[in-house]
């Protein structure tokens, strides 16, 4: 869910969305549509998206920014978007959740090209990009992670990851299975879920997240650069944010930020 109020202005309280950009030009991949996918409107300059869209799955805080995007529902858009397969015709479930009487239009009511498909486990290539699918565990959807590459630089995506669900692994919070290894494997930014801290996690295993603990695990045992601590628990206000962060980098010396609500990493040889 969104968060509001004076607690949240520093980390931001939008859903899941990162926008992937080529050197020196427009964001053309965008994983995930929550309602931070409002805010690349602004970044485009009011101009119509034209590019890809990934969701790594289709829980409501990944999807609910689809209609309220002004520069893809714009009659000079032309999107691409991509829903992990499973079986299902994507339109159909799109439409689950938005349709009426619980959404007053279905995707069909999204102006501009729109074409909607699935994706799977494998390689392929959006606006330029190699991406690497593997599925991960995650509670209540099929969800896919990812691995972005320019061919120099690397970025994996692993929001919503239950490890738990394959093995404790050596720490209590989750196996370092294959599939994550495989994305993280030497990536410059591993961005992971980061939705309970270790206190929390024994009451809250099941519930299909991460211990914020387990990006940092999996971004050492993987080499990655840097570890980026994403999708936070809707109730952690800035300065819990802010506490946890402090305390997983002071047990590693790979660096360990935050994520914040309008964050630009720059990947530059």
């Amino acid at each position: 869910m969104p968060s509001t109020g004076p607690d949240f202005v520093e980390v931001g309280g939008n859903t899941s969305c990162v926008a992937i950009a080529p050197d020196g030009e427009a964001p053309r991949l965008v994983i995930d549509a929550g309602t931070g996918l409002r805010r690349l409107t602004e970044v485009l300059g009011g101009e119509p998206f034209r590019g890809t869209i990934l969701l790594s799955h289709l829980h409501w805080d990944h999807v609910m920014g689809l209609p309220f995007f002004r520069s893809g529902d714009n009659p000079d858009a032309v999107v691409t978007m991509l829903l992990p397969e499973q079986g299902t015709e994507p339109r159909e479930l799109l439409a689950r959740a938005m349709a009426p009487p619980f959404f007053p239009i279905t995707p069909d009511g999204l102006r501009g090209d729109w074409t909607l498909g699935t994706y799977d486990e494998g390689e392929l290539i959006a606006e330029g990009f190699t991406v690497t699918v593997r599925e991960i565990p995650h509670k209540g959807s099929r969800t896919l992670g990812l691995r972005i590459s320019d061919g120099r630089h690397s970025v994996a995506y692993l929001s919503d990851h239950a490890p738990q669900e394959l093995g404790d692994g050596d720490d209590g919070f989750g196996a370092l299975h294959p599939a994550a290894m495989e994305l993280a494997a030497g990536v410059d930014v591993l961005i992971h879920g980061a939705q309970f801290t270790a206190e929390e996690f024994p009451a809250r295993r099941t519930f299909g997240h991460a211990v914020a603990n387990y990006g940092v695990s999996l971004g050492e045992a993987s080499g990655a650069g840097r570890v980026v601590m994403f999708h936070h628990d809707p109730w952690r206000v800035d300065d819990a944010v802010h506490a946890l962060r402090d305390e997983l980098a002071a047990g590693t010396s790979m660096p360990v930020q935050a994520a914040v609500e309008g964050t630009f990493i720059d990947l530059v040889d």
